[in-house]
C-alpha cells in the first residue's frame, strides 16, 4: 500500500495548463498546482521525495493534430475508421490521444520502478458520476465538480473560491490512483504506450 497518490492531468500542449494533485492516505490534499511544460512536470516528479511511495495516475491528453474542421474533430471519437481500407488515415488524423510525455512516464515505470497508470478523464468522470449537465469545462461545471469532490469524496480542505479545472481533474486522478492501489479499480481496458489505461 502506497502512502501518497498523485493525479496528473496532462494538457495536449504547453499553451494549456496541466494540473497536479497529491493526496495522502488520510484523504488530505498535500499539494495542488498547475504546470505548462513537460520540463516543469519532470522537475516536480523527479524532486518529489516520496515518489517511490506514491501511485501516479496520468491522464491521456487529446491529440490536436489536424483539428481544423468540425468533421475531423467529430471523427476522432470513431476509431472504427482505422479498419476501413476505403478511408485513408493521412497524417494520423484518427489518433485520439497524444503521446506527449509518454517516453518520460515509460522510463519512470520501467527503469525507476514507479507505479504508474494512465486514464481518460472523460470516461473516468462518467464512471464516477461526476458529469454535470452544464457546458463542459465552463465555470459552472468547474464549481459543480468542486462541490461534488468536497461533499461526496471528503476533500473538505478544498478552498471555497473556484479551483482551476485542471487541478480538480488531477484530484480525480488521485482518487483513481488510490482506488487502483487498494485493488478496487476495474481491469485495464487498453494499453497506451506500454502503460495500462484504467477507467475506475
Amino acid at each position: 500500500m502506497k502512502n501518497y497518490f498523485i493525479g496528473l492531468t496532462l494538457a495536449p500542449s504547453s499553451t494549456v495548463d496541466s494540473g497536479i494533485a497529491v493526496v495522502d492516505r488520510n484523504n488530505e490534499i498535500i499539494f495542488m498546482d498547475k504546470f505548462y511544460t513537460i520540463d516543469d512536470i519532470k522537475h516536480f516528479l523527479l524532486n518529489f521525495s516520496s515518489l517511490k511511495d506514491a501511485y501516479l495516475c496520468v491522464s491521456l491528453p487529446k491529440d490536436n493534430t489536424m483539428i481544423n474542421g468540425k468533421w475531423r474533430l467529430v471523427s476522432k471519437g470513431y476509431q472504427m475508421v482505422n479498419f476501413n481500407k476505403n478511408i485513408q488515415n493521412r497524417e494520423n488524423w484518427t489518433q485520439r490521444f497524444s503521446s506527449r510525455g509518454s517516453e518520460f512516464f515509460r522510463v519512470l515505470a520501467e527503469e525507476k520502478g514507479i507505479s504508474i497508470s494512465r486514464f481518460d478523464i472523460y470516461s473516468t468522470r462518467g464512471a464516477m458520476n461526476l458529469v454535470s449537465h452544464l457546458k463542459e469545462r465552463s465555470p459552472a461545471d468547474c464549481k459543480f465538480l468542486q462541490n461534488i469532490l468536497k461533499m461526496d469524496y471528503g476533500f473538505y480542505n478544498l478552498p471555497s473560491n473556484m479551483v482551476p479545472m485542471a487541478q480538480l481533474e488531477a484530484l480525480i486522478g488521485a482518487i483513481l490512483a488510490r482506488r487502483i492501489d487498494s485493488g478496487l479499480a476495474s481491469a485495464p481496458f487498453f494499453k497506451f504506450q506500454n502503460l495500462d489505461v484504467i477507467r475506475f
